[in-house]
């Protein structure tokens, strides 16, 4: 048998269809239910689904208002607040493209995207790093002001159609710019069952900021999709006290990287008497975190695999354990394989590299103005992620790392090309090469070994790191070598770069 799971095809996107409208559509039936609490130890910003939708449909007028037209690509330069999740939500409502972005890139990381993407108008909070770019530059003072507006009609259209861009870490080192069409939040309801358990009763806690694409789906857009309340921490939150948020706010499920779980257990846990479980999802959970938190909690993570291409695809759920040791199983509804090279699907219990069907809703439109990227993500019909693993029986699949060189940190997937580039020509440095390390169980750093006469000062290095790369790509070791090891063809070998004992 081959290592292929397509358990019946998912229910197809309707049409006309707009993103925006479909997450918004349960909580209009329930207009005083509570959509969002911005929660912290003193108590909490609360959003009802009537005064969300009206900030959403409002910053849609707003859009439109100021000169923009459906496929024009807005991008969002926000930081960790509530205008996030309104501004992208209102932008997709009027069909407007919103390219939501990290607030800590910098300008150097940001006007490569400008000249990329070539936007229309740039949503930009204040201290956000963001290039001059020539175009029109809306502020808190505007944007804020458009929740106020009378509400814009949602633009319904093909589901096929561009909705959003996100940008991930590309294998050649160049940030790549993932688009997604408005059927990929459809997709998302096989997640519902195959990884959250949610319902529209239940309180989910993400411990993620607004402006992180993980809590921007799985922290707001799902829970609203079911007409559920999400808890947001509020910016600046200590790990420390997320457990008593937890507890106050009756949260019933749990979302974070497993870092935060990791942080969250260095605390006496108080009792969390309405949590049903945990969600992890961004690097692999070390068992080591999972049989700590059952232990201070009597509950279960139940842990994810995706990406910025397709989301989450792979997972376990309350309704389907994952094996100890096994990442989970397709969701149903997937159309997966683990394949080789060539796109063949492989033997059960043979390796292979994890794959998503061309057919998959969830699956991308692709990378935007790289047509030839795209199509070497594909061997026959299937996107290949890069990531190996084995397939059992039953549908569970092992995890067995990247088949690449790219790298985790915190949740991102960073390129070690795109680090490598933005240090080279360095004073003092003749060849760098990144690469992330462990430096204690379960837990990587990215480091940048490099060659040169003499030793450079750490700080000079993390100095020119700070220019020129978001925080999460900055290396957190540098480590002078005599030489980079290389295989007899002079290839680099980044897995024999190892910190020195």
């Amino acid at each position: 048998m081959q290592s292929l799971f397509f358990e019946g095809a998912f229910a197809p996107c309707p049409a006309p269809f707009n993103l925006a409208a479909h997450v918004l559509s349960a909580g209009s039936q329930t207009p005083d239910k509570i959509a969002l609490s911005i929660v912290k130890p003193t108590g909490a910003e609360r959003w009802s689904y009537a005064r969300l939708i009206a900030a959403v449909r409002g910053t849609a007028t707003g859009l439109l208002q100021s000169g923009l037209v459906p496929g024009d690509i807005l991008l969002m330069r926000l930081g960790n607040t509530v205008d996030f999740p309104i501004a992208y939500l209102g932008a997709i409502a009027a069909g407007i493209v919103p390219v939501p972005t990290s607030s800590q890139l910098t300008v150097h990381e940001v006007t490569k995207i400008v000249q990329h993407l070539s936007p229309t108008a740039i949503l930009r909070g204040d201290g956000i790093a963001c290039p001059e770019a020539g175009i029109p530059v809306h502020g808190p003072e505007t944007y804020e002001a458009w929740h106020d507006l009378p509400p814009a009609d949602y633009a319904l259209g093909d589901p096929e159609r561009l909705a959003y861009i996100v940008y991930t870490s590309g294998t050649s080192g160049t940030p790549r710019a993932v688009g997604h069409a408005h059927r990929a939040i459809w997709a998302r309801q096989m997640m519902m069952d195959g990884w959250y358990g949610l319902t529209a009763s239940d309180r989910m806690l993400h411990a993620g900021a607004f402006n992180w694409t993980f809590t921007l789906g799985t922290g707001l857009m799902d829970p609203w999709t079911k007409g559920a309340t999400a808890l947001i921490p509020a910016a600046g939150t200590d790990p420390a006290q997320l457990g008593l948020l937890l507890s106050r706010n009756d949260a019933t499920i749990f979302a974070a990287a497993p870092g935060v779980y990791r942080q969250l257990l260095k605390y006496p846990l108080p009792p969390l008497r309405k949590l049903r479980h945990g969600l992890a999802a961004g690097e692999k959970l070390p068992d080591t975190v999972r049989d700590a938190w059952r232990e201070a909690t009597g509950g279960e993570i139940y842990e994810a695999y995706g990406m910025s291409e397709c989301s989450t695809f792979i997972s376990s759920a309350p309704s389907r354990p994952n094996t100890p040791g096994m990442l989970g199983a397709p969701q149903p509804g997937r159309h997966i394989a683990l394949v080789d090279d060539t796109g063949t699907p492989v033997p059960l219990g043979a390796e292979g590299i994890i794959a998503v069907h061309r057919t998959d809703p969830g699956l991308m439109l692709g990378y935007v103005g790289a047509e030839a990227a795209t199509a070497n993500k594909f061997a026959k019909d299937w996107f290949l992620s890069g990531d190996k693993g084995v397939m059992n029986e039953s549908g569970q699949i092992h995890y067995l790392g990247r088949s690449d060189d790219m790298m985790n940190a915190g949740g991102y997937r960073v390129s070690p090309l795109e680090v490598e580039a933005a240090l080279s020509g360095l004073p003092g440095v003749q060849e760098i090469a990144v690469t992330d390390v462990e430096v204690k169980p379960g837990v990587r750093v990215i480091a940048a070994f490099y060659t040169g006469e003499t030793e450079l000062d750490d700080a000079l290095l993390q100095t020119a790191a700070e220019d020129r790369l978001a925080r999460y790509k900055q290396p957190r070791a540098y480590i002078h070598v005599d030489s980079l090891p290389r295989n007899p063809n002079g290839k680099l070998q980044r897995k024999a770069l190892t910190l020195p004992q």
